[in-house]
């Protein structure tokens, strides 16, 4: 029995070897993990891609199938010119006057994509990523070999660190777009979406663009409607404004009429006073030209010439 053994093991033995060595020493994943317990495994994978690392340079780690859709690379630095010159990193940018507490010499940014994976990992009820949910997290770099390291606290000083999405779907209709960030406890905070897709922090820790997903959409029938009414909007300024003008050339003629009256009035008036005048008058009146005059008729005695004025 002993003899059939070893010969099977004989048999199995190149098998064996021919597989690779990486699927060999990968850790089992569950995705009904955490995502704290996520990090711990994807710290792991990052640290085992760095065989002999040169000091800025990103190396990409080797997931298992079970979690593919997921990204991860590590980049080790020195504390002091990550403090002095910052680092562009991925999709994050890190400024100057950034601190690690505890202070290491070489600390190692392991950068996260969960992809697909990332309602799986940080549901939030309510909302719609329209991101991948991206992470930064930082580790001491003395021990290359450690396995489930504690996270270093990483902070900006000074300038915020900025985190700028590269692939984001379009947000519905009369919705407002978001920042989303998860910290190392387990809290949520939202923040508003800057331009061109960014979102700034303070500190290391997940990061996404969210969207209520219970905000109102309107229909095709709504929009009609609010355009049919923008057409009623301005039809109406179009009455109102042809009202206005309408009244103000009713105005202008009504005044006119009212002073063409005035003058037909008074030209009544005069000539009421002329017949008056007229109907009274103890002298013959008799119209020379344009004018009235009175005209004297003939007189009573004629006037007799005194002899004794004759020469």
């Amino acid at each position: 029995m002993r003899v059939v053994t070893i010969f099977l093991a004989i048999l199995t033995l190149p098998l064996f070897l021919s597989l690779p060595f990486s699927s060999i020493a990968q850790i089992p994943f569950d995705n009904g993990i955490s995502s704290k317990a996520l990090d711990s495994v994807l710290q792991n994978y990052a640290f085992k891609a760095l065989v002999k690392p040169k000091t800025g340079v990103p190396y990409d780690a080797k997931l298992p199938n079970s979690i593919i859709g997921v990204k991860v690379s590590t980049l080790r630095l020195r504390s002091g010119s990550l403090r002095t010159r910052g680092v562009q990193y991925k999709e994050f940018q890190i400024p100057p006057g950034v601190v690690e507490q505890p202070y290491v010499e070489r600390l190692v940014l392991v950068y996260h994509n969960l992809g697909n994976l990332s309602e799986h990992f940080y549901p939030l009820p309510g909302y719609t990523y329209l991101a991948p949910v991206l992470g930064l997290l930082s580790y001491s770099g003395v021990d290359l070999f450690a396995n489930e390291l504690p996270e270093l606290d990483v902070r900006a000083s000074d300038k915020p660190i900025l985190v700028k999405f590269l692939k984001v779907k379009s947000a519905p209709y009369g919705s407002v777009p978001k920042c989303v960030y998860f910290d190392l406890h387990g809290s949520v905070q939202f923040d508003i979406l800057l331009p061109d897709n960014v979102c700034s922090t303070m500190e290391q820790g997940h990061f996404s663009i969210v969207v209520e997903s219970n905000a109102p959409t309107p229909a095709p029938a709504a929009v009609a409607a609010a355009v049919g009414k923008g057409g009623r909007r301005k039809s109406n300024v179009w009455i109102i404004v042809g009202s206005v003008v309408g009244g103000c050339i009713l105005l202008i003629m009504l005044s006119l009429l009212v002073v063409r009256l005035v003058r037909i009035k008074k030209g009544m008036k005069i000539q009421e006073l002329e017949w008056t005048a007229d109907s009274h008058e103890t002298l013959q009146m008799k119209s020379i030209g344009g004018t009235k005059a009175p005209l004297a008729i003939g007189t009573r005695t004629r006037p007799t010439i005194e002899n004794d004025y004759i020469p």
